[in-house]
């Protein structure tokens, strides 16, 4: 067996079996397959394709590249995973409701790359907070605080991490198998046996059309079977930012204020669901009264104090978040009603601020970013602030604000915030 023959199996579109998808990935571990190889196999996967059982084989192996964390010592034991999208903070909201209804939510989050921020980078813009825990910190705070969240370490997963970033510099991240695995993968390593998925679709998503979100979910939920891990779909809207605040510091300033002041918008609405799925797993129960009670602690600000327990416990100083030399207003220049904004150019011009890294190396401005004061269907007047742009730059890139928002004469009457819900 050799790589060059199994490079040349999937650049002809034939399925390799479990024997050979070991042999690609304990080799590549150990050094013996070189990146530029990976490399040509990445490719071939992406165009050709791998069934539902190369993946959960390419999965499996990746599981078995790495240490796998046992929670078996606690009950109720509920992850939830994004692939991503621009304002989303849904983490830091989710978690707090779900741990003070009795579930213990276990998170190994990353760093966000080019116009996306990652769950680690929101958090490490509060001074002091430690996103470096050790496995007995992690287990220590799971069983006291009933919610953490921590960097992913090198060890869960191994061979994903030298995957992805290959993938990340060849052109290879939209495959779905190569997606589903590496998703999976963290997650059964991670040690929970229950798993909401949030799949964005849309233009500011990795995936962009609601037939592949379908595949990815029904191949996840597939993968989650096989390794005796319950799944739950939502597929979700990533055409608009989720919430008000891009950025890092605004973004954590907006999950307290969510939690705080119950606001009812599209990011709570979606968050509320989110969490009712999760604890509906964790807890056993029917989704309606798992809903009733995420609603409650909302309401009584439960879940905002344990949000504050949380950060506190990992040494995070809530009232020293950073903010910006600089604030800029943008004001409307038509009116009518705010029937779209692009999460994309959204997320590059909060990227352009400082509030991304372009690559690994980047140091980011974690109080720069931007609020959009408006919300989709808001009447819009001219001479109305429609964002306003955080940074410590001493200049802001031009902005074409017919680029980021559009304006007509009635309200978008077909948004849709969830599309699908999918489980087995």
């Amino acid at each position: 067996m050799n790589i060059i023959d199994i490079i040349v199996k999937k650049k002809n579109k034939e399925v390799l079996n479990e024997e050979e998808i070991k042999y690609v990935v304990e080799g590549f571990v150990n050094g013996s397959i070189k990146d530029y190889q990976m490399s040509a196999l990445l490719m071939a996967i992406t165009i050709n394709g791998m069934t539902d059982e190369e993946t959960i084989s390419l999965t499996k192996y990746m599981l078995q590249s790495g240490s796998v964390l046992d929670l078996s010592m606690f009950n109720n034991v509920v992850d939830k995973h994004s692939t991503g999208g621009v304002g989303d903070k849904t983490t830091l909201i989710i978690s707090p409701i779900v741990a003070v209804l009795g579930c213990k939510v276990a998170k190994m989050s990353g760093r966000g790359l080019g116009i996306t921020g990652g769950t680690i980078d929101k958090l490490e813009s509060i001074p002091g907070f430690n996103v470096n825990l050790t496995k007995e910190e992690f287990i220590d705070e799971l069983g006291k605080v009933g919610m953490v969240i921590t960097s992913q370490t090198d060890t869960i997963a191994f061979a994903d991490k030298k995957i992805y970033a290959l993938r990340d510099v060849t052109g290879t991240t939209e495959s779905i198998p190569l997606i589903a695995s590496s998703i999976m993968s963290k997650k059964i390593a991670s040690g929970s046996k229950n798993l909401v998925l949030d799949i964005k679709v849309g233009e500011g998503a990795l995936i962009k059309n609601i037939e592949d979100a379908r595949h990815l979910a029904n191949l996840m939920i597939k993968i989650g079977k096989s390794n005796n891990m319950k799944v739950i779909c939502l597929l979700t809207n990533m055409d608009v930012p989720l919430g008000n605040n891009i950025g890092n510091s605004v973004e954590v300033l907006e999950a307290i204020n969510i939690l705080y002041y119950g606001i009812d918008n599209y990011l709570t609405r979606l968050c509320i669901e989110l969490a009712s799925y999760m604890v509906s797993l964790g807890l056993n129960i029917d989704y309606m009264m798992a809903k009733q009670k995420v609603i409650e602690v909302i309401k009584n600000k439960t879940a905002y104090n344990k949000l504050l327990e949380f950060i506190a416990y990992q040494k995070g100083e809530i009232n020293k978040l950073p903010k910006s030399s600089k604030m800029y207003e943008i004001k409307s220049n038509e009116e009518g009603y705010l029937i779209n904004i692009s999460s994309l150019e959204v997320a590059k011009l909060s990227s352009l601020l400082g509030a991304s890294r372009q690559t690994k190396e980047d140091t980011i401005d974690y109080s720069a970013g931007i609020i959009i004061n408006k919300n989709l269907n808001d009447k819009i007047n001219i001479g109305d602030t429609i964002m306003t742009l955080y940074t410590n730059k001493n200049t802001i890139p031009n902005i074409d604000i017919n680029k980021l928002f559009t304006i007509g004469s009635t309200p978008n009457s077909s948004f849709t915030l969830i599309y699908e819900i999918i489980k087995d």
